[in-house]
């Protein structure tokens, strides 16, 4: 993967290409199919990157904005990384069938920890392969605040090692989300050969741009109209 970084100031596209790098997000869980189809009009309004949703509603996801260039991305393993690896390959294997086009999949975090090597990479290597075969693609959450930067730069490593497109930050469901300094440290080790996702607590524009100016080529946020609004965006 040749990294292309977004500057947002200097774009001709204004709010455009702010716009072009999100994934508009819902993950809470007592989201509603009428909230997802309200994400998805937003997102083909403003011309997300994607919209990401929970499994259940996957498919109604896809039925909403089907035929624009909206991607639709779902999560596996979420929010907590520690279910079986096999348990996440049928799920990003039903995901892929309801016509998924990114996965955004927990690794094992204890392992992590652990420093268990081999099981990670092998988690990794066998959903990368099967996003790829399935005409998608994988980003690892390594869910940062849960991690010291030797177990961040370790995790980081292991997603390159396995095949993974993306690393991301977090699942905004733990205690804390994405900082500045996370995302430089994970471009660091990456360099261009992944992307760097930005997920977690980023609600303003300045949130965005201090995550991009660090090295991330994608935001995860649920507050993706708010931030485009801030550079100009219609009402």
């Amino acid at each position: 993967m040749n990294v292309a970084l977004p500057d947002v100031r200097n774009s001709v596209n204004g709010w455009h290409a702010i716009a072009a790098v999100i994934d508009h997000t819902l993950l809470k869980p007592e989201a509603t199919r009428e909230e997802v189809t309200r994400l998805c009009e937003e997102a083909l309004r403003y011309e997300f990157f994607s919209v990401m949703v929970n499994p259940d509603l996957l498919a109604h996801a896809k039925s909403v904005v089907r035929g624009a260039r909206v991607k639709v991305g779902t999560t596996i393993g979420f929010p907590l990384g520690a279910t079986l690896t096999t348990v996440k390959l049928f799920e990003a294997a039903e995901a892929l069938k309801l016509g998924a086009q990114e996965l955004d999949m927990v690794i094992p975090i204890g392992a992590v920890k652990a420093g268990e090597r081999h099981l990670i990479q092998a988690e990794i290597r066998s959903l990368a392969q099967l996003a790829h075969d399935g005409g998608a693609i994988l980003k690892v959450i390594i869910e940062t605040a849960f991690l010291s930067d030797k177990e961040k730069i370790f995790a980081c490593a292991l997603a390159m090692e396995g095949g993974a497109d993306f690393v991301k930050t977090s699942t905004g469901f733990s205690k804390a989300g994405a900082t500045a300094s996370d995302v430089h440290l994970m471009r660091g080790v990456v360099g261009t050969k992944l992307g760097v996702k930005a997920a977690g607590g980023i609600r303003t524009l300045a949130d965005a741009e201090a995550m991009l100016e660090a090295g991330a080529n994608r935001i995860g946020s649920s507050a993706s109209v708010a931030i485009v609004r801030e550079l100009g965006a219609p009402e």
